[in-house]
Parts: structure tokens; sequence; C-alpha cells
């Protein structure tokens, strides 16, 4: 029991394996034995299986549960196309291929849809094997039915797991701990000391960093096409982004800046409501609204209105300017946060961050479908390549005759990865677990053993088999669950010892064809299309930074470059989140820092188009202009290094530029700018050189512990 505690601290495993293991039996069971409907049992059985132990179904045992009824239609669907489609090999093959690539590229919407995918699979490759038997059709479909019924009903009456921390709760803490350090660079203004500031920013760090998709487990992400998840997903993002800029706060000196008792008044209204929206998230207070925030930017407008900047030093502007800017996220947070509550906003523009507020959820779902829809999408090729390899083995089993041809399928969708190497890494166990299974499971029908002991011994065995695969890894779960078919089959149809035979070969044959697929279609996995995909968004970027200064210095009307950044940023998002499942060598790239300044690009820009005007600066347009060709050429360059895969050098500080004086209120808005592409110059600087995981921001904080010292 120490053991398993320490592999499995909550028994979840062990829970889960329980319940499925007697969902299956009670259903095979009482289909065998009590019913005596032999074909309707072994889909009480593999519907349990599929379902329960191939699926990964995230949330609280009740909406575990209500998933599993929702989907009971489509299961009957699967089932019963593959048993019509089993009339020949090449139509249950292009069904194969249809339904292989739609179950899985689906899952692109959520963590909800991808973790019913592989359990989806096996409930049409059961029935698209002969014999071709359209009237075992509805034994077939009453026994899905059960198995479905029984397990949602086990996943809340049957040892339960507990519940996760919603990612609701873990937003809360670390946006408690933005509050916390944005009152004390308000403090820090007001008496000059730092220390507390220092102090606060290791932990507002840790808890910002629990809110990496890369440190959640993927059923835990708010990855779902939905407004609610996106929301969420928006406002990790922006508290992540407001720590940041608050560590920038640390290092700009604020003796003799403009408006700074102004400041010092918007940094501590945008703590208070940064703090109340953490209360509503952990469910002790109101729904926070952006009246206050939105209150103390006009304050600290009306402040720089009536602060003539003429003659003074550009550098004492900075400081205000990223309190304005925080303020805006600041905006932009409570808007997330009121948007995954539900509401609509009145106010909130339809083609910027939150376009999705005025969009129906089946809309969202399809526009999720329909953007992903290209080779370069990473959800795209893992369903072409797993359509494939499934295609291609059920027409290779049919044409060989293999007995038992679904073992094959089953085979791929065990040990196929997303990269070759990684396919190859799973290969050795799987196989290694079938032989030895299989060379029991032949000593066992070899030896002659009543059927009794079959039925009696199952359920130890798949206990042991479900539980296996979480605990001791690939080659003891193939290895047990290759008993557990023996036993059932055993129990269903006269067997002998070649059933052990023919598992091993089939499961030679359906390795055989995941390495050759794994080879060929994007081998590379996430980490070959993450290159690529990083690069395109840098590159996005760089037009951004061109368009935002041409609309705002020029007077140009805003492009698309907006648009197909944000898109880029999404297709680099899940090429990142599918490199992190994968086992790789030490990067010589900070993808964290890489996505992160791509990010505050877009985001950046959505803000000055919102609070400056257009065409107002054509006095300084010399100045921004060059400035602006700077960082977009930085940015170009990083994304060139990213494409061709080599190391981008970290490049020199550029030549100071004479900004001018005496434009009046202007000198505010030039401000903001010149804060903004400041900021993006050093987040491009910090992406090379630096090893995965880089933690570019916890390397600020420790920097500010030392400055504070």
């Amino acid at each position: 029991m120490s053991w398993l505690r320490r592999k499995d601290p909550q028994l979840i495993a062990v829970r889960r394996a329980a319940r499925v293991t007697l969902v299956a039996c009670v259903g095979f069971y009482v289909c065998r034995y009590l019913l005596d409907a032999p074909a309707m049992a072994p889909y009480a059985l593999f519907g349990a299986v599929a379902l329960g132990a191939l699926s990964q179904i995230p949330g609280t045992p009740k909406r575990r549960a209500a998933t599993l009824l929702g989907v009971l239609p489509v299961a009957w669907v699967l089932v019963s196309l593959g048993t019509l489609l089993s009339v020949s090999n090449v139509a249950a093959a292009a069904g194969m291929f249809l339904f292989g690539f739609v179950v899985s590229y689906v899952g692109v919407g959520g963590p909800r849809l991808s973790g019913l995918a592989a359990g989806m699979q096996l409930l049409y490759i059961l029935p698209c094997f002969p014999p071709y038997d359209p009237g075992a059709l509805p034994s077939r479909l009453a026994g899905v039915t059960c198995a479905i019924l029984l397990l949602a009903a086990a996943e809340m009456l049957l040892w339960p797991d507990p519940a996760p921390v919603p990612y609701k709760h873990k937003l809360a803490d670390a946006i408690a701990g933005l509050a916390d350090c944005l009152a004390a660079v308000a403090d820090s203004w007001a008496d000059g000391s730092k220390t507390r500031l220092a102090e606060l920013l290791p932990e507002a760090t840790d808890r910002a960093d629990a809110l990496r998709p890369s440190r959640l487990p993927p059923l835990e992400r708010p990855a779902s096409a939905g407004r609610r998840d996106r929301a969420l997903s928006s406002a990790a993002g922006t508290a992540r982004l407001l720590l940041g800029r608050a560590v920038d706060l640390f290092f700009t000196e604020e003796r003799g800046s403009v408006t700074l008792p102004a400041a010092t008044n918007l940094v501590r209204r945008t703590a208070d409501c940064t703090a109340a929206a953490a209360a509503w998230l952990r469910g002790q207070g109101p729904l926070p609204d952006t009246d206050q925030v939105v209150a103390a930017l006009g304050e600290f407008r009306v402040a720089r209105m009536n602060t003539d900047p003429n003659g003074m030093d550009p550098d004492r502007l900075r400081l205000g300017a990223l309190a304005l800017a925080l303020g805006e996220w600041t905006k932009s947070l409570i808007v997330a946060i009121r948007l995954s509550d539900g509401e609509r906003p009145a106010h909130v523009e339809p083609t910027g961050a939150f376009w999705y507020a005025y969009t129906s959820t089946p809309k969202l779902y399809w526009h999720r479908l329909r953007e992903n829809l290209t080779p370069r999408s990473v959800a795209f090729q893992g369903a072409l390549r797993l359509a494939a390899a499934l295609a291609v083995a059920r027409l290779l089993a049919g044409e060989l005759d293999l007995s038992h041809g679904f073992w094959v399928l089953l085979t791929i969708l065990t040990v196929l990865r997303t990269s070759a190497a990684e396919t190859r890494s799973a290969l050795r166990p799987a196989l290694i677990g079938t032989v030895a299974g299989s060379l029991v499971a032949a000593a066992l029908l070899v030896l002659g053993v009543h059927p009794t002991v079959y039925a009696l011994v199952l359920p130890v065995v798949m206990l042991v088999g479900f539980a296996a695969g979480p605990l001791l890894g690939l080659g003891w779960s193939q290895a047990l669950f290759t008993l557990v078919i023996t036993l059932v089959f055993a129990q269903v149809t006269p067997v002998d010892w070649r059933l052990a035979e023919a598992r091993v070969l089939d499961v030679l044959v359906g390795a055989a064809i995941g390495v050759l697929i794994g080879l060929f279609a994007w081998p590379r996995g996430g980490g070959g299309e993450l290159h690529r995909a990083t690069g395109t968004f840098i590159a996005a970027s760089a037009g951004v930074i061109r368009e935002t200064v041409g609309v705002m210095a020029d007077g140009l009307a805003p492009g698309p470059a907006q648009p197909r950044a944000r898109l880029a940023g999404q297709l680099a998002d899940a090429s990142f989140a599918l490199y992190q499942s994968e086992r790789h060598s030490a990067a010589v790239v900070d993808w964290q820092a890489t996505l992160l300044a791509g990010h505050h690009v877009v985001r950046g820009a959505e803000a000055l188009l919102r609070s400056c005007p257009a065409g107002g600066l054509l006095p300084c347009v010399g100045p921004l202009t060059s400035t602006a060709a700077d960082v977009a050429g930085r940015y170009d360059r990083a994304a060139e290094g990213l494409l061709q895969h080599r190391r981008t050098p970290v490049e020199p500080a550029p030549a100071a530029v004479q900004w001018p004086t005496d434009l009046g209120q202007d000198l505010y808005i030039i401000a903001d700018l010149r804060a903004w592409l400041d900021g993006l110059r050093a987040d491009i600087g910090r992406i090379a050189g630096l090893p995965e995981p880089g933690d570019e921001l916890r390397r600020r904080v420790e920097r500010v512990a030392d400055g504070a010292t």
C-alpha cells in the first residue's frame, strides 16, 4: 500500500480500474450467462473498456456521467455504421479513414472531445470486421447501451474520484498574488521601499506559472472552443502579462516622473480591481465590473491633460505610460472574467481580442474546426496520421484474412504517437508485454482450464491490467490486456492456443503499420511543427508592429495584420501544447518567451489602437517609424532563425533616437508607443540561447530581489 500510495496518492488509477472492471464484468456476465446473448456480451464489455479505460473524460463525477450519456447517440451511430460497412473490406477501410479522421479531428474542440477520441474509435473498429451480420445490430446496440448506462451510474456511485482543484481557483490564486504585487508597487512609490514587492514576487510567479498549459494536465486546461474557456484562458494570459509589467515598473525610476500621484492612484485602483476579481473567482464576492478601473483611467488621462509635458525629458513620461498600459490590461482582465460568467457586454469590440463574446457556442466550435483545417495544424496532422494508419490496417487485416484483425487496429491506437521517435519508444514495451501475455495465455489454453475458471479469473486480471498502465507502464498493460482478451473470447467461442499466436501476429502487423505511417507522416511531431508555427507567429507580429505605428503616425487604415497574427498565435500555442507532451532534448530556444513576445505585440497593439487617435503623430513620424522598423526587424530576423532551425543571436541595443520635446499632449501618446516598443525589443531579445523550459519572468524576479537588497 505504501508503494501504491507513492505512485497514486489519491488512488485515482485504482478507483477507475475498479469501476471499469465492475461495469465490464457485470455487463458481460449478464449478457453472456443470464440473457444467453453471445452477440451482446462483447459489446457490453468493450463498450465499458472503450469509454472507461481508453477514454479520458475531464470534470467532476457528475459531469463525466453527463458526458457519457451525451455521447450515447454517437456510439449508436458508430456501431451501426461499422456493422453496415463490414460488408466489404474496401467499404470498411474507407469508413475507417473517414470516421477515424473525424473522431480524432473534432478533439480540437477541447479536452472533453479529445479525451473521448480513442474510445469512440474502438466503437467503430469492433463491428467493422466480419462476419457481416446486420441482424445482430440490435444486440450490439443493446450491449453498448448497457455498458454506457452502467458506466455513467458507476462514475457517480462507485468510488468517485476526488474532484480536481477547479481552474478558476488556480486563476484566483494567481490574480490575488498579482493584486498584492500591484499594491506593493503603489506603496513603493509612496514610501520609496521596494522590499515588500521583492518578497511577494516569487510566490506570485509560482502561482502564475501554475496557469501555464504546460504545467496543467491536458484534461484540466481551459482549451475548449466555448466562450467560458476562451475567456478563462485570456484572463490567465493577461494576469501573467500584468505580473511581468509589474516587474517592469520595479525597474523604472519613479523620481521625477510626470503625473506620479495619478499613476500611483491608477496602480492602486488596479490592485483593488484584481483583488475583487480573485474574490469572485473563489466565490467570495460579487462579479467585478470595469467601472472602477475605467474611472481610474479617466482620472489618469485628465491628470496628463492638465500637465504640460513640453520641454521635459521623454524618459520622465515612461512610468506613466507603463501605468496606463497596466490599467488597460487590467480592464481586459475584468472583461475576460465577466465573459467567463456568461456576460456579453455591449462595449466589447466584435473584432478585437474578445470577438467570441458575441458568437454562439456552435459557431465557436465550427470556427475552431475551420481554422485548424490546414496541413500546418498539429490537430489536422495528428488526425490524418491516425486515420491513414487505421485505414491501412483495416484493409490489410481484411486482405490477409487475419483472425481477430481488430487487434491490429487496437495496437495502432495504443502505440501510435505524435512523432516517429515517440512511436518507436512505445513499441518495445508494447511488443514485449504482448509476447509475455500471449505466452501465459497459450499456457492456459493448452492446459485446458475449465471455462468457469476463466469467468472467475477475468475480474482479477482485468482490475490489475487496467491499473497497471498508469502505475507500471505500457508493457505490463499490454501483457495483462492480452490475458483479458483471451479470457473473454474463451467464454464466447471455442478457442485453442492459436488465439495467443494470432494475438502476437496482429500486434506485430499493427506495430509495423504504426511505425511506417509515423515515419512518413510528419515524423517530427510537435517539435518539427513548433519551429515553423512560432516563426510564422513572430513574422506576423512584425507586421502588427509596422501596421500599428502606421495607423497611429500616418493615419493608415487598419489592415489584416492583427487577425492574421491572432490566428498564427493560436496555431503556435497548439503546437507548443503538443510539444510539451513529447520528450525532447534541451532546447536552444525559450519557447515560453517566444510565444509571449508574439502575444505581447497583439495585446499591446489592441490597447493602443483603442486608446490613441489614428494619424495624430505626423510630426513624429520619422523617429516612430525608425524605432518600429528596428523592433519589427528584430522580430523578422528572429522569425527567420526559427524557420531555419538556427539560433538567433542577441542583438545589440539600437542607436539613440532624438525624440521631440515640443509636441504638447502628443508627447504622452508617443511615450505610450515607446513603452510598448521598448518592451517588445526586450521581449524578442529573451528568446535566444535559453534552455527549455525557459523561465524569463522568474529570472527577472530574481533580479528584483537583488535590486531590493
